[in-house]
């Protein structure tokens, strides 16, 4: 499943990558963020490797994040996996003007065991999802 969400932040890009680039950030706009621990590699470089915990409607959630690409100001891209599915976020942003950062996210999940019966179910889920985890970070960015 492929899908792309975008929206605009109203600040200048060097700002919105710095904001976005702060791992102590996450829990201000990642809804259910319980921990970001650093596993391996050099912390946000390609090949890096990070666990996120997430508590979700009641359960635990645990996502190992490794680090693909790490282009900023332009791209960062990463690969997430947690049990049952493996998910590509390559995040674009994009300057509009001085005051004005344009956010693109490219999203890929692939889907094992279980979790593959269920995705027809989830297709405009995930979406929703991406997008509400986007207009937090642009609330949280616009007011910090």
């Amino acid at each position: 499943m492929k899908y792309t969400c975008e929206l605009t932040i109203e600040l200048p890009r060097k700002r919105v990558v710095e904001l976005f680039d702060n791992p102590d950030n996450l829990a201000k706009w990642l809804p259910g963020l319980q921990s970001f621990e650093h596993l391996s590699g050099e912390m946000g470089q390609p090949g890096a490797t990070s666990r996120l915990i997430f508590e979700e409607r009641g359960r635990r959630v645990e996502m190992i994040e490794t680090v693909v690409t790490r282009n900023l100001p332009d791209e960062f891209t990463g690969t997430y996996e947690a049990k049952g599915m493996k998910n590509l976020i390559a995040n674009h942003f994009y300057e509009e003007g001085p005051q004005e950062t344009r956010w693109e996210i490219e999203t890929e999940f692939t889907f094992s065991g279980s979790m593959k019966l269920f995705s027809p179910f989830m297709r405009k889920a995930f979406p929703k999802q991406t997008l509400n985890h986007m207009t937090r970070f642009k609330e949280f960015a616009e007011s910090s």
